[in-house]
């Protein structure tokens, strides 16, 4: 009884795509070495933020394995020797990642990690369910959500102006606020990439903005999924196809 930001990602790449995974349950996208790295370095961002007592280098490498050993027993291919060549690249990284939240908000205090968001939608029965990954207040008041992003050496401008991907800063703001009945002036919106193979600033963090209009066009996009989602509206979009895992199969001739 509820949609994700994921699952609208989905949606909005294909909604045949949606139907055979998430209606007729086939199994899509399971993850790879590069899957297992984020997830490592977000579970060890959310306690160095929290403050525990962790050492950070064996901490990563434990969750790291971890989600490697879950690859290897759900049978899902990875490159080993890749996800070898990832170990010091984390292990560089991770020690940059406090001290560049530190510089860029300056003086903050840790409201959140790894918060829960299932918030009623407007107009409809379903939940949006989703999770941020911190919360930082700073003195003039403001809430400041970030979302954690590893990437190779980082975002280029399209990337970074892309609407699907704001959007999901979007969303979590508003359903944030609705959450904590807190005014949007007061909440901004940032993503912070964490760069694998940078030499140099693998920390980089950035405002994303989310007005009222960038609202309005998120809600709507939404709004529009779940009313085809309802009506079993599930149109190929053929521009996605070379991108699609089944395309050509038997799923999706």
């Amino acid at each position: 009884m509820h949609i994700s930001f994921s699952e609208l990602k989905n949606w909005d790449f294909c909604p045949f795509y949606h139907k055979l995974v998430y209606i007729d349950k086939l199994e899509a996208f399971k993850g790879n070495e590069y899957t297992a790295f984020g997830t490592a370095v977000h579970d060890v961002c959310e306690k160095k933020m929290l403050k525990e007592d962790i050492e950070e280098s064996s901490e990563f490498i434990n969750r790291f394995k971890k989600g490697l050993k879950k690859l290897e027993e759900g049978a899902v291919e990875f490159n080993l020797k890749n996800a070898m060549t990832m170990v010091p690249q984390g292990l560089a990284l991770l020690p940059e990642i406090e001290p560049a939240v530190k510089k860029y908000f300056t003086d903050y205090e840790v409201v959140s990690t790894e918060e829960k968001l299932y918030e009623d939608i407007d107009n409809s029965e379903l939940k949006f369910k989703g999770y941020i990954d911190a919360v930082f207040k700073t003195p003039d008041g403001k809430h400041h959500i970030v979302d954690w992003k590893t990437c190779s050496w980082g975002w280029n401008a399209q990337r970074r102006a892309d609407r699907l991907t704001t959007y999901q800063l979007t969303l979590y703001k508003h359903y944030y606020c609705r959450k904590h009945n807190i005014d949007p002036k007061k909440v901004e919106t940032h993503f912070a990439l964490l760069k694998r193979t940078a030499k140099k600033d693998k920390v980089e963090i950035f405002r994303v903005t989310s007005g009222p209009k960038k609202t309005e066009n998120a809600l709507k996009l939404l709004n529009i999924a779940l009313y085809n989602i309802d009506k079993k509206r599930y149109i190929k979009k053929r521009t996605s196809c070379t991108n699609c895992m089944f395309h050509k199969t038997k799923h999706c001739p």
